[in-house]
């Protein structure tokens, strides 16, 4: 009964919200998906931004980008 409370800008803002924190965690597997790095850099990678999620994506982006061969 909760969501008949929610009103439709309240719901825009929700939806704008998710797809702000999960976009860059999508986008940060595809890159690391598709390029090769040194020994299991590119598995400790996938791990960070599955578990760390938004902030994972975020630290892949600062740090991990420079490890791509």
């Amino acid at each position: 009964m909760i969501l008949a409370m929610i009103g439709p800008w309240q719901l825009i803002i929700i939806l704008i919200t998710i797809f702000i924190f999960i976009l860059p965690t999508i986008i940060a597997l595809i890159d690391i998906l598709r390029n090769e790095f040194n020994g299991n850099n590119k598995n400790v990678w996938v791990l960070v931004v599955l578990f760390g999620s938004f902030l994972g994506a975020i630290l892949y982006f600062i740090i991990g980008r420079k490890q791509k061969l």
